[in-house]
């Protein structure tokens, strides 16, 4: 196996990675969000229970968006397009937070853009 060989599968084990915590991370987020919101810490889903429903299924979509095209390998480019969904979503979140003075909170929304930045360029 030649040095190359080795950064490519090194690389795409990195991006599955990425991906896989991804689609938990929407697939559970999403779920909850859907099925049984009350038990979310966050206060605005309290406070907007239709939103909470409405991004519960943005990201159910992303979270199996962003593993099945690839895994299938049918239309693997849908999983870039469902990590750019992922990254708009953050950044909409991220905003949508520190509009309510909430800051402190966004740490996961970066991270969360990192791991989808990461995933839309390995797998462009």
């Amino acid at each position: 196996m030649t040095a190359e060989q080795k950064i490519s599968k090194t690389r795409n084990v990195l991006l599955w990675v990425a991906q896989v915590i991804l689609a938990l991370t929407f697939i559970w987020v999403g779920s909850m969000k859907i099925f049984a919101p009350e038990q979310l810490p966050f206060p605005w889903v309290k406070d907007n229970p239709g939103l909470a429903l409405i991004t519960g299924f943005v990201d159910l979509l992303g979270g199996i968006g962003i593993v099945l095209p690839a895994l299938l390998r049918i239309q693997p480019r849908l999983t870039v397009y469902a990590a750019y969904g992922i990254i708009a979503l953050m950044i909409a979140a991220s905003i949508f937070h520190i509009s309510r003075g909430e800051a402190q909170d966004i740490g996961f929304n970066i991270f969360t853009v990192a791991l989808g930045v990461l995933v839309a360029w390995g797998r462009k």
